[in-house]
């Protein structure tokens, strides 16, 4: 390798072509301003590519390039360098060789970080040239706290005795160092680390399980350690200001805590179960801050309607889908569109998620009283111009707040039902008169969220004859044999699964005319029928399957979220069995999706 101090990157991509005087100079004063690395700098103004900038290094150094995105790494290698070093200096042990290391770097000119690494390891080494992104990833990977866990729960059985064991030991100071509570971070910080929105803390008869759910799928970690448990959730519900003599009945809660450098908001639940107190937490980072509307993945037609009919003076607007399916951060993006001076702001949460600044939130309390409705009442009482009510639960909220937007207020809120369609004919149901709703509703959102491919790993796909006959009988104006999907072939980044976050989907239905003179005269079937028919509208499954012609989730993921994958999948698809298909198989198929199809309105633009 030659010496890193006498390689000036900059100069040298000036003399190869690659970018121009003036780019290196502005990337220089840059660099000045903030301390980054050029090449960083280099890569995001778009003066070089990264592949280019990689392997120009690694030509200059004379040192290998190492594609990360499935590389098979050695956990006692990686191991060799602490989780801070690996971090610092972005790098990572990849092989070791006739007692040689070989070290994958992002910035492998880095002399002072070459140095501290050697220092470190005290062992010879080599460089590699590594891609940032893929570098972070698998250091995400590899350094996983599962081993960890299970120390410290090893470390925790051992201080237990066998029939109980002792609250006087727990601190709820930050410096606390007991293992249940080195316990405890761990677990969160793990699941901070892999993306976790939620954590499951779940005893068992001979076993502890610890499950974390990434992407909307659970992962799961056993723990031989089956005693630990209520000494968990003892300290889990101290954290949350529960009471911990009380196993008997669920309890709910939530407590703040400063994980992975991020605020993190921990919404606590306990439930008795069989075998112990069953625990789940939801996890929401603040830091970030709530997000804005065109950051939740809706598409361009449908973000301009919405955000029309929130400007407007009054009515209801609804927004539904089942627990976990975003609908929360919709409205939230909503009203970071509609804070300003000029109005008055007022929400009706359970819990309140996010602090909005210049937003009233009330937090309600169904155990003193204080529910949906009683707070309703008095805001109204407050002269708001915009009232959010956390979820629509009953007849008398309903009521209370379709009134409200018939006399002058906007109202958003919630409602679990499948789509936008069912969302009005619920309200009925729970005993609102159809003219109210007829008047008072504006438009229903519906939504869901589907896993989006991740992008180190997606490969092209092309359906099988089970996914054929369920596009087919879908959309049959199509052709769909020569459409090609994307899947997600699994990689570091995304843990062999994939997929990588999430991506909203979302269907809108506006209420006009025809729709209200439905709803006044109580007819379902003619609401239901003009819905499905109205222009522009387009259900949450062609959304979705919009989203898998783009190549932004799997066809997996669409015929899932249609609820009709038991019957494609009955039989298994060609590939997936041993001997040939019975051709009835696909037949039935057909019939599956034929029937699915009589429930779902056609695209109004198959080819879109």
């Amino acid at each position: 390798m030659k010496s890193a101090n006498k390689i000036r990157i900059g100069d040298l991509l000036v003399a190869s072509g690659d970018i121009s005087s003036a780019q290196l100079d502005e990337a220089l004063a840059e660099q000045k301003h903030t301390g980054l690395k050029l090449g960083r700098i280099l890569v995001e103004k778009g003066f070089v590519d990264e592949d280019r900038l990689l392997g120009f290094l690694s030509e200059q150094l004379g040192v290998p390039f190492v594609d990360l995105t499935n590389f098979e790494y050695d956990e006692a290698l990686v191991a060799k360098l602490p989780e801070t070093y690996a971090r610092r200096y972005r790098a990572v042990v990849l092989e070791e060789n006739d007692g040689e290391l070989l070290v994958g770097m992002a910035d492998p000119i880095d002399i002072f970080a070459f140095d501290e690494l050697a220092r470190q390891l005290d062992q010879a080494m080599n460089v590699a040239v590594v891609r940032e992104a893929e570098l972070l990833a698998l250091l995400d990977t590899a350094y996983r706290r599962t081993n960890e866990i299970v120390s410290f729960a090893s470390e925790l059985d051992g201080e237990l005795s066998v029939d109980e064991f002792s609250l006087g030991s727990f601190d709820q100071d930050e410096e606390d160092q007991t293992p249940v509570a080195r316990l405890l971070q761990s677990i969160l910080e793990d699941a901070v680390q892999i993306r976790a929105s939620d954590v499951h803390i779940e005893p068992g008869e001979k076993v502890l399980r610890l499950r974390f759910r990434v992407d909307g799928v659970l992962q799961e970690q056993i723990l031989n350690e089956r005693r630990i448990a209520p000494a968990l959730v003892s300290r889990l519900k101290l954290m949350a200001g529960l009471d911990i003599s009380e196993k008997r009945l669920p309890q709910d809660g939530r407590f703040e805590a400063r994980l992975k450098n991020k605020d993190m908001d921990v919404r606590l639940s306990t439930l008795p179960t069989t075998h112990g107190e069953s625990v789940v937490m939801r996890l929401a980072d603040h830091s970030s801050g709530s997000a804005r509307l065109d950051q939740i993945g809706m598409d361009d037609v449908i973000l301009q309607r919405f955000r029309r009919m929130i400007k407007r003076p009054n009515g209801l607007i609804l927004v539904t889908g089942p627990t976990g399916s975003g609908k929360t951060t919709t409205l939230y993006g909503a009203l970071n569109e509609l804070n300003s001076l000029e109005k008055k702001i007022i929400t009706v949460e359970d819990p309140v998620e996010f602090q909005l600044e210049r937003i009233n939130q009330v937090q309600v309390m169904p155990k003193i009283g204080l529910d949906f409705a009683r707070v309703l009442r008095s805001t109204l009482r407050q002269d708001p111009d915009i009232l959010l009510v956390g979820e629509v639960r009953d007849s008398e909220t309903a009521d209370i707040a379709l009134r409200a937007a018939m006399t002058g207020h906007l109202v958003l809120s919630t409602l679990h039902t499948n789509d936008a369609i069912s969302s009005a004919l619920r309200l009925l149901d729970i005993g609102v008169e159809g003219y109210i709703v007829a008047s008072s509703v504006r438009a229903i959102v519906a939504q869901r969220l589907v896993r989006r491919i991740c992008e180190g790993c997606a490969a092209d796909y092309t359906a099988d004859e089970h996914q054929m006959a369920w596009l087919s009988a879908t959309s049959p104006d199509v052709d769909w044999s020569a459409v090609k999907f994307t899947v997600g072939e699994g990689c570091n980044k995304c843990n062999k699964t994939g997929y990588y976050g999430r991506i909203g989907v979302f269907e809108l239905l506006e209420i006009d005319a025809d729709l209200a003179d439905a709803l006044r005269a109580d007819d379902t079937a003619l609401f239901s029928k003009q819905a499905q028919q109205q222009a522009g509208f387009e259900s949450l499954v062609h959304c979705a399957l919009r989203h898998a012609q783009n190549g932004a989730t799997s066809l997996d993921e669409v015929i899932a979220l249609s609820g009709h994958e038991e019957e494609l999948w009955e039989h298994p698809p060609p590939g997936q069995q041993s001997g040939a298909e019975p051709k009835a198989n696909l037949e039935q198929t057909l019939v599956a999706a034929q029937q699915y199809l009589e429930d779902t309105p056609p695209r109004s633009n198959p080819s879109h």
